[in-house]
């Protein structure tokens, strides 16, 4: 039997600073060192640089509710609807993943 590890612990953890995460999420590079300091978004300091996880911004984003709002209006979050496939051809039918779900959940690991 082969012990296989789960995929947290093969996930590469991408970091950001300050500045990149005010820009991404719209908001002033205060807000994000407010979270830093209340410690509401996870980092580690590199350089005398704060190096902030992107995952734990992107939790922090959608539980505030003004940063959600900012970064839907002025980030990152004003890209999606053009990130979205609108060509059926294209894009996956909502059958086709629960196909694919249901199989994978039928299969089990020896």
């Amino acid at each position: 039997m082969i012990d296989q590890q789960p995929n947290a612990m093969n996930k590469e953890i991408i970091r950001v600073s300050i500045s990149e995460a005010a820009r991404l999420f719209g908001v002033n590079p205060q807000t994000i060192r407010r979270a830093i300091k209340s410690q509401e978004v996870t980092y580690v300091v590199v350089a005398n640089r704060y190096k902030i996880n992107f995952e734990s911004l992107v939790k922090w984003s959608q539980d505030k509710t003004t940063v959600k709002n900012k970064s839907d209006k002025f980030g990152i979050g004003q890209y999606v609807d053009k990130w979205k496939i609108h060509n059926t051809l294209f894009s996956p039918s909502s059958k086709s993943l629960k196909n694919k779900e249901t199989s994978k959940t039928e299969q089990s690991p020896e």
